[in-house]
Parts: C-alpha cells; sequence; structure tokens
C-alpha cells in the first residue's frame, strides 16, 4: 500500500517539476507579489476589526472584507503552479496583479475614513501616472486632495469617487501591462516566420544552386566569374548559363551566416542603451533576436539588388572576399529596418508608466 502510494505521488512531484521548470517572468516579482499579498491581509485583518466595531458600517464591512480576503486567496492561487497553463509567459503574474489591485480597491471601501485620508498621497501618484493632466477625472481626485488638505476631512461621496478612479487607474496600467505581451507576441512571431524563411533559402540554395546564383562577372581584370565560395576564368565573356555553373550549394548558407553575424554585433552594440525593464516580459531579448533572421534577409537581398545593378558602379565585384565583405555590410545594414520596431518597444514600455511626458520622451529615439 504504501509503495502504491509512493508511486501515486512520483507523477504528481514530476509534474509540479516540471511546472517549475517552465515557470516564465521573474522569481523575484512573483515573491514579491507574495509579500505584499500577505502584508494585505494582515492590515485587512486590522481593518476589518475595526470597521466591524462601528454599528453603522459592520453589514457592509463584512461584505468588503469577505470579497477582499476572496481577492487575496485568489491571487496567492494564482501564483501556485498548478493553477494556470505552465507555458503561457507569466501571464499568472499579471492575473495575480490583477487580484491584489482588486483586494487593495476593496480596502479603500472598507477602510474608515480618516485611514483613506493616510493613502491618499500614494493613490494620488497612481492617478496622476495613468491619467493625463486635462483628464476630468484626474482634475477631480487633485481637488478633492486639495480639500482634504484644506478641510481634513472626507467624506462617503469623494471616497466613492477616489476608489472608482483608482480601480480605473489599475485597469489602465493592467492594459498597458497586456499590451507589452501582446508586442513581445507579435515581434516573436515575426522572428520564426523570418528564422524559417531564412532557412528555407538557404535549403534552396543548396538544393538549386544554379537557380539565382549570387556570382559576379566583373568586366576587368579579364574573363571570369566570382561567387561567395569560389571563382573561375574563361577565354571569353561568360554567359549565363556558365556563371550559374560556378556557383556552389553552400553559397547563400555562407552568407547567411555572416549576416547573423553581422547583425548579432549590431544587436551587441545596441546593449550600451538598454535600460531593461522590470516587467515580466523580456522585449530588448526579443528586439535582439529579432536582428539575427533579418540579417541574414539583407545580406542575401543585398547582393542579390547588386547583381541585378540596383547600385551604379557597384554591381561587379571582382573578388569572394569584396562579396563577403558586402555581406557584412548589408548584415549590418538590417538596423535601418528594426530600429523602427526598437522605437515601437520602447513606446510600448514607456506607455505602462502613465502619460507623463518625461516618462515618454525616450520612445522617439529608439533607446532600448
Amino acid at each position: 500500500m504504501a509503495g502504491d502510494q509512493s508511486q501515486g505521488q512520483e507523477p504528481a512531484r514530476q509534474k509540479k517539476w516540471w511546472a517549475a521548470r517552465c515557470e516564465r517572468g521573474p522569481w523575484e516579482q512573483k515573491e514579491a507579489i507574495r509579500a505584499r499579498i500577505g502584508e494585505l491581509e494582515a492590515v485587512l485583518a486590522a481593518t476589518a476589526k475595526r470597521a466591524a466595531a462601528d454599528p453603522e458600517r459592520a453589514a457592509e464591512a463584512e461584505t468588503f472584507r469577505a470579497q477582499a480576503q476572496e481577492e487575496l486567496q485568489a491571487a496567492k492561487d494564482t501564483l501556485a503552479h498548478d493553477s494556470h497553463p505552465a507555458m503561457r509567459r507569466a501571464a499568472h503574474l499579471g492575473s495575480a496583479q490583477a487580484h491584489l489591485d482588486a483586494a487593495q480597491n476593496l480596502m479603500v471601501w472598507l477602510s474608515p475614513l480618516d485611514e483613506v485620508k493616510g493613502l491618499l498621497p500614494g493613490l494620488l501618484t497612481l492617478v496622476e501616472q495613468q491619467f493625463a493632466p486635462s483628464d476630468p477625472q484626474r482634475i477631480e481626485v487633485t481637488e478633492i486632495a486639495r480639500e482634504v488638505r484644506k478641510a481634513g476631512t472626507l467624506d462617503l461621496r469623494q471616497r466613492a469617487v477616489l476608489a472608482e478612479t483608482f480601480s480605473l487607474a489599475r485597469r489602465l496600467r493592467q492594459k498597458e501591462t497586456l499590451r507589452v505581451r501582446s508586442f513581445v507576441r507579435i515581434v516573436t512571431a515575426v522572428t520564426l516566420g523570418l528564422l524559417i524563411t531564412a532557412v528555407v533559402v538557404a535549403l534552396a540554395g543548396i538544393k538549386w544552386p544554379h537557380m539565382v546564383p549570387l556570382c559576379f562577372a566583373p568586366s576587368d581584370g579579364g574573363f571570369q566569374v566570382v561567387c561567395p565560395t569560389g571563382s573561375a576564368k574563361f577565354a571569353h565573356p561568360p554567359d549565363t548559363q556558365q556563371i550559374a555553373g560556378v556557383a556552389e550549394g553552400q553559397d547563400f548558407l555562407v552568407i547567411e551566416l555572416i549576416g547573423v553575424v553581422s547583425a548579432a554585433i549590431a544587436a551587441a552594440a545596441t546593449l550600451r542603451r538598454i535600460r531593461g525593464t522590470s516587467l515580466p516580459y523580456d522585449v530588448p531579448v526579443v528586439l535582439a533576436l529579432l536582428k539575427l533572421p533579418t540579417g541574414a534577409l539583407t545580406a542575401v537581398l543585398g547582393l542579390l539588388l547588386m547583381r541585378g545593378g540596383f547600385i551604379p558602379g557597384l554591381s561587379a565585384l571582382d573578388s569572394s572576399a569584396q562579396i563577403i565583405a558586402w555581406a557584412i555590410i548589408f548584415g549590418y545594414a538590417q538596423q535601418l529596418f528594426t530600429k523602427f520596431v526598437d522605437n515601437q518597444g520602447q513606446a510600448v514600455l514607456n506607455a505602462v508608466g502613465g502619460p507623463n511626458p518625461v516618462t515618454r520622451k525616450p520612445a522617439g529615439d529608439g533607446k532600448l
């Protein structure tokens, strides 16, 4: 019997271990949410005890207390490994934070008016982060804060306005966080699509090296054909078939690898501007990964444009070294295209902090 129990527990332990290995998002942020839950549970118990002592508020206080406790428990359950899809990237952290925000808002309704006044500075900061200065709700909350400082009292109507505004501010913050997750998913999907395209191009070049050769026939220095991995001389000007005959199956693969290396150097160069983020979504990482397959493709496409005479005076490279050198340049040049995605990524990250113009200022310079 004990052996059966041990065998039954083993799959459960393996499932929990696998879920823990698949867990995404910063471990520190998860533990910070757990710590905040414990803190709010203690504050909730003390606040509910004081509210229950007031005969006029005892009934409604129990309703707010029970619901706030339910939200805190839901946050703890969400952080458990077995209560959410393990492979969903850091979604449990956002869900737990949503339950935590709901519990905090319920505590604003539960707390006595004097205690709400003590919460006002922090809550006002949240409103200023999420609402523009001209927003009517921010103006109303600012006016309430001014009246409270002047009169020293807070009435029920003002508390209702504060509670609803703070709830909306937290929902807006959560919405911007979800936008970051959506952006990461979109960039990841595009990166995978470009990676598949680069692999298909390399395989096609290996299987059909003569279809679109990356070779050049310089007009000076004799009759010769130059490719990325080889060259040949002829006694007369080479025709299209002879040019294609010099091409090797590894030409496209070599050019794409050079483009990837160049793009990796470009990505490394941007590390000096990366400020990081406290969100559980690695926006700078996915932006850096996007550059790699893009560099592979821009290296190939750039040489094809040169071979087609798109760039006057550079349509006939006379050595394999020159072809490689231009592949390096074109691979690094992917930065001309991906910098717009970098700018958008920084703008999405800045939007989480609210409409503060100082916070959003770096969005236009592409610095990450």
